[in-house]
C-alpha cells in the first residue's frame, strides 16, 4: 500500500526519547538499522521506520513505556518475530517500536490440566522444544517461526488448524498492558467460562491496536502414539481440491492436509531440496493409534484414487517427516527463490469448503492468463489458500498486475461467503476489504477501539484505520 496523504506525523519527541534511553540504557536504540528493521514484517508493503526501539524484559517495563508514550501522545508498535504479511509493523505516524523478543520465558507448565503459561516474546518452535520432554506439544503452527504473543494477536493459524484449530482456540486467557498504561489479566486457566465478557478473545486477532500482550496462558495436546506424513499427486488441481472436499465432508479426522499447486511444487524442490513430481500436491498428516492412522490413510487413499490421484509417498522416519514440513512451512521463501531479487506479493482468502473448488478454479484461471508467476499454496483443509505473486516492488506494471489479481482474488472470496484473509489479518494491507466484508459493524469496530485507546496510540493505522 501506499501511505495515505492524511497521515500526520506523531514523532516521538526528544524529551521521551531521553526519558527511554534513561530507563532502558543499553536495550534502546535510535540505530538506523534496528529502526529499518523494525519498520516493515515480511510484506511487499512500504516500509516505515519507528524513531526508536525498546527492548522490554518485564510486563512492568511494558506497563511504563505505554505511560510514557501516552504522556507524550506518542504511537507504539509491538513487535515480535517481524514475519506479519500486511503491513502490520509500519510506523507510518512515527512512534516507538516495543521489541518483545527478550520476554521468551515458559513460566508454568501445568501436565495434568493440559495447559502452558508463556511470555508473548516466545517463539512456537522454542516453547515445543522446551515441551518435548512432558509428552505434550503445542499444535498452532504458521509457516514462520513467529512468537506467540504475535500469533495472539494476528489470531494465526497453520497446517493443523484442520484438526487442533487456530490460536483463537488455543488461547485460554492472558495478561495485556492497554492503552492507558494498566496491566490487565484477561481469565484463568478454565476450559471455559461464562463470566463477563470476552476480552481474551477481544484482544487475540487485534493486531495490537488495543493492548499490548505479555503472557498467555495457551492449550496443550498430547503427542500422538503414532504420526504418518505422506505426500499424494494429483493428474489436476481439481481433483487434488476434489479430494481435500470430500475428505472434509466425510468426516476423516486428518491432521493436516495441504494442497502445492505445481508451481510450489517446483519451488520447493529447488529451496529444499526434495525430488517430488512437478503435479499438484497433498501434503498430509494422520495422527492417532497405529490402527486408526492405517485406517484414515487407507480411507483417504480411496478418496484419492476416486479424483486421479496417486500412491502415497510415505515419510516413515521422523526425520523425513520434520523434512516434508519444514519444507511446507518455508514455502513462502521457496516461492521468492523462483524469482531472485522479486518480493512476494502474499494474500490469503477463506471460503467456505463446498466454495473451495471455485474459488481456487478461478483463481488458477487468473495466474494463467497473467504475466505473473504465482505459486498457490494453502491450509486447504479449512478453506484457506494462499497466493504468492512476485513481483519486482519498484516496477509499476508488476505491481499493477499483482494488486488487480489480488482484489479479484479477494473479491471473489468474499462473493462465495468467504472472509479477505484466513489468517493473514488486515494490517495496513487489507483496510479497505475489512470495510467491504463487515461494513455495517465496522463502526461498532471503531468505537471498541476509540473506547480503549482514545488517543490512538497502539498501532495506528492499522487494523479499523482511523477514527
Amino acid at each position: 500500500m501506499s501511505v495515505q496523504a492524511d497521515i500526520i506525523s506523531r514523532a516521538a519527541p526528544a524529551p521521551l526519547l531521553r526519558a527511554l534511553e534513561a530507563r532502558f540504557g543499553a536495550r534502546f536504540s535510535q540505530g538506523e538499522a534496528l529502526r529499518a528493521a523494525h519498520g516493515r514484517d515480511e510484506s511487499w508493503h512500504e516500509a516505515a521506520l519507528p524513531d526508536a526501539v525498546v527492548f522490554p524484559h518485564s510486563t512492568e517495563e511494558v506497563a511504563d513505556v505505554v505511560r510514557l508514550c501516552g504522556e507524550y501522545n506518542t504511537p507504539l508498535i509491538a513487535f515480535g518475530a517481524g514475519t506479519s504479511l500486511e503491513g502490520h509493523l509500519a510506523a507510518y505516524e512515527g512512534g516507538i517500536s516495543l521489541d518483545m523478543s527478550g520476554m521468551s520465558r515458559v513460566l508454568q507448565v501445568n501436565v495434568e490440566d493440559l495447559d502452558v503459561r508463556v511470555e508473548a516474546g516466545i517463539t512456537r518452535k522454542t516453547l515445543n522444544e522446551e515441551l518435548r520432554d512432558t509428552g505434550l506439544f503445542f499444535p498452532v503452527d504458521p509457516g514462520a517461526n513467529a512468537t506467540l504473543g504475535g500469533m495472539a494477536a494476528t489470531r494465526a493459524s497453520g497446517t493443523n488448524a484442520v484438526r487442533y484449530g487456530t490460536m483463537r482456540e488455543n488461547v485460554l486467557s492472558l495478561k495485556a498492558v492497554m492503552a492507558n498504561g494498566e496491566i490487565v489479566e484477561t481469565g484463568g486457566r478454565a476450559r471455559k467460562s461464562a463470566a463477563g465478557y470476552d476480552l481474551t478473545h477481544l484482544l487475540v486477532g487485534s493486531e495490537g491496536t488495543l493492548g499490548i500482550i505479555t503472557e498467555l496462558s495457551l492449550k496443550l495436546y498430547g503427542i500422538p502414539e503414532s504420526i504418518s506424513a505422506a505426500v499424494c499427486a494429483f493428474d489436476t488441481l481439481d481433483g487434488a481440491v476434489a479430494s481435500v472436499i470430500e475428505t472434509i465432508q466425510s468426516g476423516l479426522p486428518v491432521a493436516r492436509i495441504e494442497i502445492l499447486d505445481e508451481v510450489q511444487v517446483r519451488a520447493c524442490n529447488a529451496y529444499s531440496g526434495l525430488s517430488l513430481a512437478e503435479k499438484p500436491m497433498l501434503f498430509l498428516e494422520f495422527h492417532g493409534s497405529p490402527r486408526s492412522t492405517a485406517e484414515q490413510a487407507e480411507a483417504f487413499g480411496a478418496i484419492a484414487r476416486g479424483h486421479g490421484g496417486g500412491d502415497f509417498d510415505w515419510a516413515t522416519q521422523t526425520e523425513d517427516r520434520n523434512r516434508l514440513w519444514e519444507a511446507r512451512h518455508n514455502a513462502y521463501y521457496a516461492a521468492r527463490a523462483l524469482a531472485p531479487g522479486k518480493s512476494g506479493m502474499v494474500t490469503d482468502v477463506c471460503v467456505p469448503i463446498s466454495q473451495l473448488a471455485r474459488c481456487i478454479a478461478e483463481t488458477k484461471a487468473d495466474v494463467a492468463a497473467s504475466f505473473l508467476t504465482a505459486p498457490l499454496v494453502g491450509h486447504v483443509g479449512d478453506g484457506n489458500f494462499h497466493l504468492i505473486m512476485l513481483i519486482d516492488p519498484d516496477d509499476p506494471k508488476d505491481v499493477s498486475e499483482g494488486r488487480r489479481l489480488h482484489d479479484r482474488m479477494v473479491e471473489r472470496a468474499l462473493a462465495l461467503g468467504g472472509t479477505s484473509t484466513g489468517e493473514h489479518g488486515i494490517g495496513a494491507g487489507k483496510l479497505d476489504f475489512l470495510a467491504k466484508e463487515h461494513g455495517d459493524t465496522l463502526p461498532f469496530m471503531r468505537a471498541v477501539k476509540q473506547a480503549l485507546d482514545p488517543k490512538n496510540l497502539l498501532n495506528p493505522g492499522k487494523m479499523v484505520g482511523g477514527f
